[in-house]
C-alpha cells in the first residue's frame, strides 16, 4: 500500500495542478495519511527549480494548517484520534505524557519530540493528535510546528534547487540519518539555552 501512494504521490508530483496536490499532501499527511510531502517536494523543485520557495511555502502552510487540523482530532474525536495512534504504536506513550502533564511535568520534554517530530522522519501526525488529546498548549503547538515544518522543508526544497537528482539519491540513502541527527542537536541547543536562562534569569 504505502508503495503505492508513494508512486501515486511521484505522479501528482508531475500533474498541471501540482501545486493543489502538494498542498492537500502536506494538509493530510498532518493528520493521517502515511506519505510525507517530500516525495513531492523534490521532484517538483527538479521540474521548476525558480519556484522552490514557493512550492516549501505550499508544503509549510499546508502541513501547519493540517497540524491544527490533527490536534483538532485529538481534542474532539477521542476514539477516531486513539485509532490513529494505536495504527502507530504509540498508545503507551501518550497515556504516560499525558500522566506526566498532570503532575506539572513533561512540558518541556513534549515541545522537544514535537520539534522532532515535525523536523525528522517520526510519523508527525501521531503527535499532532496526541497533542490534542493531551490538550498541549495550541499556541505554542502552532509555533512549534511553524518552526519545525518550515525548516524541514527549506532545507529539502532548497537543496533539491542547488543539487537536483544528486539529492534524490542522497535523501534515498541517508536522508533520514541526517535529518534525525540535526532534527537531535537542535533539541539539546534549545535545552541548553532554555536552561541556562532559567537558572541565570
Amino acid at each position: 500500500m504505502f508503495n503505492t501512494l508513494y508512486k501515486k504521490c511521484l505522479e501528482l508530483a508531475a500533474h498541471k495542478s501540482s501545486n493543489f496536490y502538494l498542498g492537500l499532501v502536506s494538509f493530510i499527511e498532518s493528520s493521517f495519511f502515511p506519505i510525507p510531502p517530500d516525495a513531492m517536494i523534490i521532484p517538483m523543485v527538479i521540474a521548476k527549480k525558480k519556484e522552490y520557495l514557493k512550492i516549501f511555502l505550499i508544503a509549510s502552510i499546508f502541513s501547519v494548517l493540517g497540524g491544527i487540523f490533527g490536534y483538532l482530532i485529538g481534542y474532539v474525536f477521542i476514539d477516531l484520534a486513539m485509532y490513529v495512534i494505536e495504527f502507530y504504536g504509540y498508545q503507551d506513550k501518550v497515556e504516560n505524557l499525558k500522566f506526566s502533564m498532570s503532575k506539572g511535568s513533561g512540558f518541556l520534554t513534549w515541545l522537544s519530540i514535537l520539534f522532532l517530530a515535525g523536523f525528522t522522519p517520526l510519523p508527525y501526525k501521531a503527535f499532532t493528535i496526541s497533542s490534542g488529546l493531551i490538550a498541549f498548549n495550541l499556541p505554542v503547538f502552532i509555533f512549534v510546528s511553524i518552526i519545525s515544518r518550515s525548516l524541514r522543508f527549506f532545507i529539502i526544497a532548497y537543496l533539491s534547487y542547488k543539487f537536483g537528482e544528486l539529492f534524490t539519491e542522497y535523501m534515498e540513502k541517508h536522508g533520514s540519518k541526517w535529518f534525525t541527527i540535526i532534527g537531535i542537536i537542535i533539541v539539546i541547543i534549545f535545552i541548553i539555552i532554555y536552561l541556562f536562562f532559567k537558572f541565570n534569569g
